[in-house]
């Protein structure tokens, strides 16, 4: 399989677009895991830190190394306030650089719909763990829990079909399973975590979910003037804002989690 592309480069747009509802289902996520403090963890796919920050507020980690193949991704994640415990280095989940054995815990936040082998990313994060140690991921589920599904929905109705080259299917809560168990990991769990998405308004949202990063991003950024004027009122029609103007509604991850086993020799 080829290396995954860089998807996402700029750190601030991303925190805007996704890096917000990240750290928001992050902290159920590590209360699930309920890792103890003092852990050294890997951060695979960390992208612009979102994650990470969460991850050493609420378990008091002794090291965290952070991988992404983004550098520009990287250098948001190294200039926020909660991260100057963590190293970051760019590196791709498929080929992880380090050793077998190299951490007690690996964690990979809203990443492995968009890794091309997801088998491969799982197998990597089981061999630098150690035995015993915890090997996790979780996904916004593409059938209703995605932070962005109203805006998918609207474009649906309206016949307009956006390219993808993520994998729906890799973030549904079977195949997350069978993804670990084919891994090797032991006691293989589930759960899936539900968050609140709020913006300030309908202008909020409309600005927040269509910027020009990441495929969907993108694509909708190219569309004909007319195509994106219709999408933004259908939206409007579609999301009437709450008595105090938010725009509210929910969204949902799938998490898997699993020990890694012991390294034949």
């Amino acid at each position: 399989m080829n290396a995954p592309p860089n998807l996402f480069n700029d750190g601030k747009a991303y925190e805007r677009l996704m890096g917000r509802w990240s750290q928001r289902v992050a902290p159920k996520f590590l209360d699930w895991l309920d890792a103890p403090a003092g852990l050294h963890w890997i951060d695979v796919g960390c992208g612009n830190g979102a994650f990470t920050e969460v991850l050493i507020a609420h378990r008091s980690p002794a090291a965290v190394t952070g991988i992404d193949p983004s550098e520009g991704q990287l250098d948001y994640a190294r200039e926020r306030p909660g991260t100057k415990l963590a190293e970051f280095r760019v590196a791709e989940a498929q080929s992880l650089p380090f050793p077998d054995d190299s951490f007690d815990a690996a964690a990979m936040a809203l990443v492995i719909s968009f890794v091309p082998d997801p088998a491969k990313a799982a197998a990597e994060m089981a061999r630098v763990v150690r035995p015993g140690g915890i090997v996790a991921t979780y996904m916004w589920d593409f059938d209703g829990g995605f932070p962005l599904q109203p805006l998918f929905a609207a474009l649906d109705s309206l016949g307009i079909t956006l390219p993808s080259s993520l994998s729906r299917d890799a973030a549904r809560l079977d195949n997350l399973r069978a993804t670990w168990q084919r891994a090797g990991l032991q006691s293989v769990a589930s759960e899936t975590l539900h968050i609140e998405v709020a913006f300030a308004d309908f202008e909020d949202f409309w600005e927040s979910t269509t910027l020009p990063i990441g495929p969907s991003g993108k694509a909708i950024n190219e569309l004909p003037a007319a195509k994106r004027t219709a999408l933004k009122a259908r939206l409007r029609e579609r999301m009437p804002p709450a008595p105090d103007g938010r725009v509210v509604y929910g969204a949902f991850a799938n998490a898997v989690k699993g020990r890694a086993p012991a390294k034949s020799r």
